[in-house]
């Protein structure tokens, strides 16, 4: 039991935000289950060679992924006091490996010196508050449209992963993008498990009993290792079969062997090699396209959680934000100078205020499990998405249920605010929504007359994100595509 007054309690404001000892640490669970599978995608999709033919390697890759979200996220949760977790971003991390891929002059130590470049101005412009000022300077109508969309994306994450919700194949006469399961038809035990989950969960939400998030993940993973050990369901996705419709959709639930972590990654990159390599424009355009991803993604994530968690005062401000602010820009720096891409908030986290955390004692539990699960990889394969999804979905519909806050009456928030929110899981991206809203808002007070409310660094912002949406044509303008 933790008492109230301690000094545990006053350090982490646990009493003061609500909470209570048993809440952080299912929270800590709970986030964490909904963010470990990125030890195990984070190596696949950095898997490629570089132009001189080495790999990172995947148990490399998968051991510093943990080891590096474990140390972050202690850091968050002791020094900046939210129940925010950080991990490799997949954004950044996708952007890393698709350019190395097709770039034959880059390198992964170049590569992921330019994502350590990007880290350093990025933590210059905390330093120096711009990046604070930026996050004031957002109208709150904006702010609650962040929210919304957050939680419709990570709702879509959710479905994605759990495979109810697939992508369409590119065949002719096709023109929806995206349709229900395989085929149009909800296929496999897999997605059994999912709506199993997703029915348990909003039943226990509705009943208000405690730690249901926590309780849906853990029976729905129990559920899942049986029928995969007895009916032998294995992966949708594997290097020595073809794909099965009817597999699970990245961990096929599985304890694995032991094995001491190699961290040998650890110091490989090389900030200055791309501008050897690519020039100096060239190099400057990608590190460019690197820091406004982060930049902007990590503020929007800060902000869809915080009001989930209740921790914004009357005035729309996060307590320590520059201490959070600070630990992001570091996940960067750290993320890339251990070659496995920027480190970056997860929305995910939201599974664990969903469950009750409103504190950093909640982050640190998370980290410490990372920490743990760099030594034991079972307990990061026995979880599949379609256990954690359906958290993921309830903790979206608990986000998108701000979007009455906004004033729909008012078209110059209106308009950019159904852009931010609908761009985010159309886009798969935060950065891209918000790109959308900031540039509309700017647009539409200017057509409105009302120029003069428009702080100074909107239009900035704005300018920045017409210029990170223009990257295409400049980089075609240069001959670098």
């Amino acid at each position: 039991m933790l008492k109230q007054g301690s000094a545990l309690d006053r350090y982490f404001k646990i009493t003061e935000r609500g909470s209570n000892l048993s809440r952080e640490i299912r929270g800590g669970f709970a986030t964490f289950f909904a963010m470990s599978y990125i030890v195990v995608l984070n190596p696949l999709i950095l898997s490629g060679a570089d132009s001189s033919g080495n790999t990172l390697g995947f148990t490399a890759v998968a051991a510093v992924t943990a080891f590096v979200a474990g140390i972050l996220t202690i850091l968050m949760g002791a020094w900046a006091k939210h129940p925010f977790a950080l991990a490799t971003g997949l954004g950044v991390n996708a952007f890393v490996a698709v350019t190395v891929a097709t770039n034959p002059g880059l390198t992964w130590p170049d590569m992921m010196g330019l994502v350590v470049l990007s880290g350093v101005t990025m933590l210059i412009l905390v330093l120096t508050g711009f990046r604070t000022a930026v996050f004031k300077a957002v109208p709150d109508g904006l702010k609650t449209a962040i929210v919304v969309g957050i939680g419709l994306f990570i709702a879509l994450i959710g479905l994605v992963n759990a495979g109810f919700v697939r992508r369409i194949p590119d065949v002719a006469g096709t023109t929806v993008p995206v349709g229900l399961g395989f085929d149009g038809k909800l296929l496999g035990w897999p997605t059994a498990v999912f709506v199993f989950g997703l029915v348990l969960t909003i039943a226990l939400v509705v009943r208000k009993v405690k730690g249901a998030i926590l309780i849906g993940i853990i029976t729905s993973t129990v559920l899942a290792v049986i029928l995969e050990m007895t009916l032998h369901i294995g992966p949708s996705v594997s290097p020595d079969k073809p794909f099965n419709p009817q597999g699970w959709s990245l961990v096929s639930p599985a304890f694995s062997e032991w094995a001491a972590p190699d961290l040998s990654l650890i110091g490989k990159a090389n900030p200055f090699g791309a501008f050897e390599h690519l020039g100096f424009v060239a190099a400057t355009l990608l590190a460019f396209v690197i820091l406004l991803s982060i930049f902007f993604d990590a503020m929007g994530t800060m902000v869809g959680l915080a009001n989930e968690a209740g921790t914004v005062d009357e005035h729309g401000n996060i307590p320590d934000v520059d201490r959070v602010l600070q630990v992001d820009a570091l996940g960067a720096i750290v993320g890339g100078g251990a070659s496995v891409s920027s480190n970056q908030i997860y929305v995910e986290a939201g599974a664990g205020i969903g469950e009750g955390a409103r504190t950093g004692l909640a982050s640190i539990v998370t980290g410490l499990l990372f920490l743990v699960a760099m030594f034991f990889t079972p307990l990061i394969n026995l979880v599949p998405f379609e256990a954690v999804a359906p958290a993921l979905v309830v903790v979206g519909f608990m986000m998108v249920s701000q979007v009455g806050k906004i004033d729909w009456q008012d078209w110059g928030i209106a308009i950019p605010a159904f852009l931010t929110f609908a761009l985010m899981p159309f886009t798969y991206s935060i950065a891209n929504g918000l790109g959308a809203g900031f540039i509309s808002f700017v647009l539409i007070r200017t057509v409105q007359g009302k120029a003069k409310e428009i702080h100074p660094l909107m239009w900035a912002v704005a300018a920045a994100f017409l210029l990170f949406f223009a990257i295409g044509p400049i980089e075609a303008a240069l001959g670098m595509l």
